[in-house]
């Protein structure tokens, strides 16, 4: 129940209506009994095994489709309840490799997967120690957690890693430029608008890696006819390779020089 929820992990209800709903943040005793631990995907022949069963159901063509494909719905699981809990509630998210069960439910037509994590309680950050905590944070999201599941599905998915961050860095921007920009209280929306900025000037080696992805990936917006604009991605995620041919993404690069596809 939510009011019990609310309670064991410290977060105010309408929060964790937001992360458990919007962000598909659950318990670890309500994940699919499919669900991996880290170590167990980390593990090679694990990995293409996951890869191989989870292709036809997703429609992808290849390993390597499936590998890009799945990268970004863990992205989307992985980034978006750790950082709301870190820009919106002023909490840490438990997000150590120990801590978090690897979803992949999809229904054939649709992903239906969570982010479950054994612990769901958020550690308040005091503005003293905010600036500390929040390196911490991210250290432990994309070092210690996101980097390895990349290098796994890089070297057993064939993917290139530059299709990974930019799968990742998309899903952040959303967050940061669509989700949080929207919320009603003007105090958080600097503080998300400043996490943000942070982010994108962050230090290499807090995603485990000699380059910043968020800031690598953040091109500037290309003006429509509709007088909207739009951020062309620079790499294609591989969707237009499932069973929806000729179907793209918003952002694809490849519509940005062929023109958009029905």
């Amino acid at each position: 129940m939510p009011g019990t929820r609310t309670v064991s992990t410290g977060f105010p209800a309408t929060h964790w209506r937001y992360l458990s709903q919007n962000l598909r943040l659950k318990s670890a005793e309500a994940a699919d009994p499919a669900a991996l631990t880290v170590a167990e995907f980390l593990k090679a022949s694990r990995c293409r095994e996951l890869l191989d069963e989870l292709g036809p159901t997703i429609g992808a063509s290849d390993r390597r489709t499936t590998a890009s494909l799945l990268s970004k719905r863990l992205a989307f699981l992985l980034t978006g309840a750790p950082l709301y809990a870190l820009s919106v509630c002023d909490r840490r998210l438990d997000v150590s490799p120990v801590n978090c069960l690897i979803e992949f439910t999809h229904d054939g037509e649709s992903w239906r997967s969570s982010l479950p994590l054994h612990s769901l309680a958020g550690t308040p950050m005091s503005p003293s120690v905010r600036r500390e905590a929040r390196r911490e944070s991210i250290r432990q999201l994309f070092a210690e957690l996101i980097s390895p599941l990349w290098g796994v599905l890089q070297s057993e998915g064939g993917v290139a890693p530059r299709i990974l961050w930019e799968n990742l860095a998309v899903r952040v921007y959303s967050l940061y430029e669509r989700r949080l920009s929207a919320l009603d209280d003007p105090g958080v929306i600097r503080q998300c608008d400043e996490d943000f900025r942070w982010l994108l000037a962050a230090e290499p080696d807090l995603f485990g890696l000699d380059f910043n992805p968020l800031g690598r990936f953040l091109f500037d917006r290309t003006a429509l006819p509709d007088g909207s604009s739009i951020r062309y991605r620079r790499t294609c995620c591989l969707y237009y390779k499932t069973k929806y041919p000729g179907r793209y993404c918003e952002t694809c690069p490849l519509l940005k020089h062929r023109g958009p596809r029905e």
